[in-house]
């Protein structure tokens, strides 16, 4: 079953935000479980950014956060928030 992650984040240093995202795709590539991802800004609120991030399955999402380079560059990735990022995790029930 398809499974969706949200993360609600906001941050003041967007350049070096995309530079970890950047650093992340480089890293993992051919190990990541990752099948789409949406990266979206807030229009009324510039710092604030909602990321889709779509998995096969929840054991695929869990491989791939279990992947050193995602630890690693998970860790810079909240140091460049300007709040605690929010994961909300979904399982997809139906798509059109």
């Amino acid at each position: 079953m398809t499974f969706v992650q949200i993360i609600d984040y906001e941050t003041t240093r967007e350049p070096e935000m995309e530079a970890v995202f950047d650093e992340w795709e480089k890293a993992t590539e051919g190990k990541r479980t990752v099948t789409r991802e949406i990266h979206s800004q807030d229009r009324e609120n510039p710092r604030h950014y909602v990321d889709v991030v779509e998995f096969p399955s929840y054991e695929a999402a869990m491989r791939n956060n279990d992947l050193p380079d995602t630890q690693r560059l998970a860790g810079k990735f909240r140091e460049l928030c300007t709040r605690e990022p929010k994961f909300t995790n979904l399982e997809v029930v139906q798509e059109l």
